[in-house]
């Protein structure tokens, strides 16, 4: 992912990584210390989970961008596409903060269950519809720590 990224941007002077926080954390850490562009960072935490296994649909900002993404070259680093809903969301309110590009990167995408009204531009692994933890993602705040990622759906 890290090699198409730094492909396509070969010709900027820098992009901006926006982690969407919790679950992102240690994907864009990664993510980033792979690239060969500059880079700057920033976080925003939104929310439509709360402590279930399934998106609301109710979409909350917790922490909004600490600058402005006028004009630059934005790429989102996500942990899990889901339902799509949250990041139909951000991106749209993302896109209308005017950057000159705006890229989706995710970890994981759930292949049978989103609905992005947006293309996802690098995505790690199509996976079937379970529920994960590990390497940053979380059940009620725990198993963040994992250093993989397992299917806690299983009883």
């Amino acid at each position: 992912m890290a090699g198409e990224i730094n492909r396509d941007y070969r010709a900027v002077e820098y992009i901006k990584v926006i982690g969407l926080l919790k679950g992102s954390f240690i994907f864009m850490g990664d993510l980033i210390r792979e690239l060969d562009i500059p880079v700057r960072v920033d976080f925003m935490e939104i929310s439509s989970y709360g402590n279930e296994m399934e998106s609301s649909g109710n979409i909350k900002i917790l922490k909004d961008l600490s600058h402005d993404i006028a004009g630059e070259h934005v790429l989102v680093a996500e942990d899990i596409i889901d339902t799509g809903l949250t990041l139909n969301h951000t991106i749209s309110l993302l896109l209308s903060r005017k950057p000159q590009s705006l890229k989706i990167s995710s970890l994981l995408v759930k292949k049978q269950k989103h609905h992005l009204e947006y293309p996802i531009d690098y995505a790690g692994i199509f996976m079937d519809d379970v529920f994960v933890v590990g390497y940053g993602m979380d059940s009620m705040g725990y198993y963040r720590n994992l250093p993989y990622i397992a299917d806690f759906s299983a009883p």
